[in-house]
């Protein structure tokens, strides 16, 4: 039942917070609530197309910004809301169109708004446009640490490595404690060789910071080499919880995936003993043969790690070098690395299957094949 003696404006600020803390839902039933008393209010029309973007149903979030617009055709948040489903349906001329008229309106200097624009376009690789909007961002609010770290992740995936260095060295400058885009400074330094400069940036970290793992397994892999720890070493262990955190627990579906490889995995060696047993007498004959190099492979990871075997092999042995991985699938591995690869290269990596997967990450810098 609605609730007596409420504004649309205490409704909207209610589903406003609920929706700042994820619950999604919770703060649907409230602006619907509030729409039941108040159908013309454009904010509460608003708040249910973000609510619904958040909840990926795009169809129903178009139409809610579309009603707001009917009733307020020059709300920016309105604007902004619908460009970004636009994006999600494809009309990418349409959404830009939308996002530039929030600058003809006059709003260049909100910059939450900007900056929200700028995000939207960059999650869907429109680099080049999400830059024009950090600019404007950073220029507009100059001692704003975050529109000069969302510069440097742009200016990065746009391959200006030394702007983005720039950018997000500014942004430390400004805030001290913006963590994410140390990390992300951290990581560029490590891509770039510069090991010392990446372990001094990650050191100044907590592991609640990350939610990531790749800057994590970076800042392990620097302390061993660098600082020679051992595996066990005691201040190792935050980290490594982090990263079993991260991980989480394996669920129903992943244990049974994982029971399936592992009967595949003995069966496939059950059949290689077979073999080996079968044609004993001509594997004796080829001993003093060099194996064809069509046979094995071999990889260089960026840490210095090498794998030789099949495609196959090398990812299944990559997956159990991972602690993190424990108990997951090999699909699941390249899935998450790929996806990880990607957050940090741009690359799409395909995982069809292992070659492609391998082939896929060397093309994104992150291994190389020697063989």
């Amino acid at each position: 039942m609605p609730t007596p003696f409420l504004s649309s404006e205490e409704y909207d600020e209610r589903a406003h917070q609920l929706y700042n803390e994820g619950q999604y839902d919770e703060a649907l039933e409230v602006l619907r609530e509030g729409l039941a008393l108040y159908p013309n209010s454009v904010e509460l029309h608003i708040g249910v197309g973000y609510a619904r973007l958040a909840r990926d149903e795009y169809a129903w979030a178009r139409q809610s910004f579309e009603k707001a617009l009917v009733l307020d055709p020059d709300h920016e948040d309105a604007i902004a809301g619908l460009g970004e489903t636009l994006l999600k349906f494809g009309a990418r001329d349409q959404a830009l169109a939308r996002f530039r008229h929030i600058l003809e309106l006059g709003y260049a200097d909100d910059i939450d708004l900007v900056l929200q624009i700028g995000r939207a376009l960059f999650r869907e690789d429109m680099i080049g446009e999400a830059r024009e909007f950090f600019e404007i961002a950073a220029r507009e609010a100059n001692e704003m640490a975050e529109a000069a770290a969302c510069l440097g992740y742009v200016r990065h995936r746009g391959g200006d490595d030394d702007g983005a260095i720039n950018a997000l060295k500014r942004a430390l400058q400004l805030d001290d404690e913006h963590a994410e885009a140390r990390i992300y400074l951290a990581n560029i330094l490590y891509d770039r060789g510069d090991y010392e400069g990446s372990l001094s940036q990650l050191e100044r970290t907590e592991p609640d910071d990350h939610w990531e793992e790749l800057g994590i397994w970076r800042l392990i892999e620097l302390k061993k080499s660098l600082y020679r720890l051992a595996d066990d070493d005691p201040e190792l262990a935050p980290w490594e919880d982090r990263l079993s955190e991260l991980a989480g627990e394996p669920d129903d579906i992943d244990e049974m995936l994982s029971e399936i490889e592992t009967r595949v995995n003995e069966e496939e060696a059950a059949r290689e003993r077979g073999q080996l047993e079968l044609f004993g007498a001509m594997l004796s004959d080829l001993a003093g043969q060099k194996v064809s190099d069509t046979l094995e492979h071999r990889i260089l990871l960026n840490d210095g790690r090498i794998y030789v075997g099949s495609w196959d092999r090398i990812v299944r042995a990559m997956r159990d070098a991972n602690k993190a991985m424990t108990g997951r699938s090999v699909q699941e591995f390249m899935a998450t690395e790929a996806s990880r690869g990607y957050s940090i290269t741009g690359v799409k990596i395909p995982i069809g299957d292992a070659e492609s997967f391998i082939r896929g990450s060397a093309n994104a810098g992150l291994l190389r094949i020697v063989r």
